[in-house]
């Protein structure tokens, strides 16, 4: 996944992605345990789009809080 598509997707569906990446990380651990998956790259493939997730949602998270602060501290004045 591109950061290019992360940045279209909402916060839902980023919180969404997380968990289907999460769960699909979990299928290839334990089918990379049992027996060796075609396709190993695949593991890391899936853990860095994870942390891309996670980033751009921790991301958003900061700004909204910093707007809701400088809204309120506005509003104060």
């Amino acid at each position: 996944m591109k950061n290019s598509e992360i940045l279209e997707l909402s916060k839902e569906e980023i919180v969404a992605r997380i968990g289907e990446e999460k769960t699909n990380l979990t299928k290839l651990k334990f089918a990379h345990a049992v027996s060796a998956i075609e396709n190993p790259t695949r593991i890391n493939k899936v853990r860095k789009d994870i942390a891309r997730l996670t980033t751009e949602l921790t991301k958003r998270n900061a700004e909204a809080k910093a707007s809701a602060e400088s809204k309120s501290a506005s509003e104060t004045e």
